[in-house]
């Protein structure tokens, strides 16, 4: 099994960039906001509980898609560092454990062209990071970079579109397309 782990700032291009990327190869999704969805079914975002649940979750789908001979699975993640390291070196672990390996892609993006994306349809109605003051925020709190890792493929999201990108990462790990 490969996780491919795209990995950036909110509003990077990483939901958009692993479809484009699944038009052209066979894998799943595995969307950051999924195991987020699930917990606030149960909780308000942040309480007590919330991201305790949402770990929870992503590490049961690793696993579940692991043990279960999942070819390719394409992971989207805004990876903070240092607070993340651990929590990637799970998902890392849970790979290795069942023979495969974690493809780490990060996608840069300067604040000014996250800013300039944030307000789509999309990331509104999905309830995603959806206005200027929140990103502003968020990244003068966070670290955002690739992950320790020197395999990590960097490309750029506001240079390149999605599908420039998606054929990058084919080339980079010769994954086969379909």
């Amino acid at each position: 099994m490969k996780v491919l782990f795209i990995h950036g700032a909110p509003a990077a291009g990483k939901l958009t960039t692993a479809r484009a990327l699944l038009n052209r190869v066979n894998g799943r999704l595995f969307d950051n906001h999924a195991a987020i969805d699930v917990a606030r079914t149960v909780f308000d975002f942040g309480a007590p509980g919330f991201w305790e649940l949402v770990q929870a979750v992503r590490m049961l789908v690793l696993d579940a898609a692991a043990e279960n001979s999942v070819p390719l699975l394409v992971m989207t993640f805004v990876y903070v560092d240092p607070n993340d390291l651990l929590t990637f070196e799970q998902f890392e672990a849970i790979a290795q454990r069942h023979g495969g390996e974690l493809l780490p892609v990060f996608l840069q993006c300067s604040t000014e062209e996250i800013i300039r994306r944030v307000g789509n349809s999309d990331r509104v109605a999905r309830k995603k990071m959806a206005s200027e003051r929140s990103v502003r925020e968020f990244v003068g709190r966070h670290q955002i970079c690739a992950v320790p890792r020197a395999a990590c493929l960097v490309l750029d999201s506001a240079a390149n579109d999605a599908e420039a990108n998606a054929q990058c990462i084919i080339r980079h790990f010769n994954l086969a397309t379909q």
